[in-house]
């Protein structure tokens, strides 16, 4: 790597991203309460960590994940939307506006939602009365391919950067696929396991036979049994046994308990990569670009290819400097001198540059300028659908569920 670092310009970045084969950023952080500090990763199926051992400079170290690809991308899209919202840079959005149906759900965005465009919340809404893949905008987005992506450019640029898959349209599985470009994500190195306690003194003292506490109609809890709503014509108990700490109420016995206790790590890497390669593979005709002119899309290409590149590099500018607080007791900050940028080129060498969040979006608006000159649609205005009735309806009754059976799952 280069020893001098420069600050990437537009220029700069369409040649790399005519011949390069990616841009990184590698960065060791350490917990905010300091090295030492225990951290807790995400949980997933029956309380666990993701841990694997993996090769870190030619040695097995034990790791666990910290934050999956898939968080990370969703990290960096909400960065963007609120960027976008703030006016700071000019980014496609398409909307679904619950406001009127369900006031409490609001906007949900295609940055927020889980598969971006191609997500079920979008292909159940509508648009001018229409069922959104009816409509020319939807069509638009269902036809596209990596030999034309155009249309995806034009609307939600997003999927062409973080990736997306198509699965939920008229070719199911077969769907086109979009690959992941941008991709990052985060492991604690040398991680080892804690031990997870719980306990609770409550200030009033009240003791399990202080009940049974019995459930009311209306969500609550009496210990007047004729009180109670009936259960199969029997008073219904609060929770199983009608226990003080089914209202949360009384002492919970100190325990300690191995596993999912959090962990303590050497550090913690995140490492960000944009393959070119992949940018390259995409595609993006224009109007009046004929076979007699081949230069024409050639440029298309490049400034389309240079916009995703300029997008991605932005998103990952803005939620890095938001900070990596990833849940709770899991915010972890940079080792100084850590997160530089760099070139990955053809021959395997390296190139550092400087990349801040103000650079970035300059970065990407100079970038999308140059695509929109090159005959490349934008979207500039968010295309806002509204719930179909049996999506509105759907939400409805599930909410209500919820606030029935809080814990009640899929």
């Amino acid at each position: 790597m280069s020893e001098a670092s420069s600050a990437m310009n537009l220029q700069s970045l369409q040649n790399y991203v005519r011949d390069a084969v990616a841009i990184r950023r590698i960065a060791r952080l350490q917990p905010a309460g300091g090295a030492g500090d225990k951290v807790f990763p995400p949980t997933y199926k029956g309380g666990k960590y993701a841990t694997e051992d993996r090769l870190i400079a030619g040695q097995k170290k034990p790791c666990v994940l910290l934050d999956s690809v898939q968080s990370q991308a969703n990290r960096m899209e909400l960065a963007l939307l609120a960027a976008a919202r703030a006016g700071k840079i000019p980014l496609p959005i398409v909307e679904v506006d619950f406001t009127k149906a369900i006031p409490e759900v609001g906007v949900i965005t295609s940055l927020e939602a889980p598969h971006r465009i191609a997500d079920a919340i979008l292909r159940d809404s509508v648009l001018g009365g229409k069922k959104f893949r009816d409509t020319d905008e939807g069509k638009a987005f269902t036809d596209a391919t990596a030999q034309n992506g155009t249309e995806l450019f034009r609307l939600c640029p997003t999927a062409l950067v973080f990736g997306m898959w198509n699965s939920t349209g008229p070719k199911g599985g077969l769907g086109i696929k979009f690959q992941r470009a941008m991709v990052s994500e985060l492991v604690g190195v040398d991680a080892v396991p804690g031990v997870k306690t719980s306990s609770r003194i409550d200030p009033l003292q009240i003791l399990l036979g202080a009940g049974p506490l019995y459930a009311t109609a209306d969500g609550g809890w009496t210990l007047a049994e004729d009180e109670a709503k009936k259960d199969t014509g029997k008073a219904a108990k609060l929770g199983k046994e009608g226990k003080p700490s089914e209202a949360n109420h009384g002492n919970v016995t100190p325990t300690l308990e191995d596993g999912h206790g959090g962990v303590t790590l050497e550090y913690a890497r995140q490492t960000v990569v944009l393959s070119l390669p992949a940018l390259r593979r995409l595609h993006f005709p224009v109007a009046g670009a004929g076979a007699a002119d081949s230069a024409k899309p050639a440029a298309a290409d490049l400034a389309a290819r240079t916009a995703l590149a300029a997008l991605g590099l932005c998103a990952a500018a803005l939620a890095i400097e938001d900070g990596c607080d990833l849940r709770s007791r899991c915010c972890l900050v940079p080792e100084p001198g850590q997160g530089g940028w760099e070139i990955v080129k053809a021959d395997g060498t390296t190139e550092a540059f400087t990349l801040t969040g103000e650079v970035a979006c300059g970065l990407l608006k100079e970038a999308v300028a140059a695509a929109k000159s090159a005959g490349l649609p934008w979207l500039e205005k968010p295309l806002t659908l509204t719930p179909s009735a049996g999506l509105a309806e759907l939400v409805r009754r599930s909410r209500n569920l919820a606030m029935q059976s809080p814990d009640e799952g899929e």
